[in-house]
């Protein structure tokens, strides 16, 4: 009986340690390199050094991000749905900055105001199959943390 016990209450932690170390080692997270260091979303909230959110509300964000249709004018480019788009160029390891979205603002973190429309902080363009606009905003905003801009970045 108390094998059975013993049993019952080790199979649930050995399936969490094994989801965890199944996203933890996941490449499938959008990520962007930025010199030296990468900077990776993760859905594991305690793992994240940055945890940003998005905001409706202009006067509530910290950082606004603008959607652009024209790459020429975007501070930050994702485009990786052509035939020479590098799966290799985010490594995971100690120079890694990961980076959640949250539901709601954390002390500290930064709050994004995604629009089409002006003034903003960074101007993206996305066009991508594996990138949403959010993640795209999340990534740029999380790579400097917050409104100092970068030299180049790629995916």
């Amino acid at each position: 009986m108390l094998r059975l016990k013993i049993l019952a209450s080790v199979v649930p932690l050995l399936a969490a340690a094994v989801f965890a170390r199944a996203e933890i080692g996941s490449v499938s997270h959008p990520c962007i390199a930025l010199g030296d260091t990468s900077v990776e979303l993760t859905s594991l909230f305690w793992t994240a050094g940055m945890h940003v959110a998005f905001t409706d509300d202009p006067a509530q964000a910290t950082v606004r991000v603008q959607v652009t249709d024209n790459a020429d004018v975007a501070d930050f480019a994702v485009v990786d749905d052509g035939l020479g788009s590098d799966s290799d160029t985010c490594q995971a390891g100690p120079s890694t900055r990961l980076i959640s979205i949250a539901a709601q603002p954390v002390d500290g973190g930064e709050v994004i105001y995604l629009s089409t429309e002006g003034p903003a902080d960074y101007r993206i363009y996305v066009r991508s199959k594996t990138f949403s606009q959010r993640e795209a905003a999340a990534l740029i905003v999380g790579a400097r943390g917050g409104r100092s801009h970068f030299q180049a970045a790629s995916l």
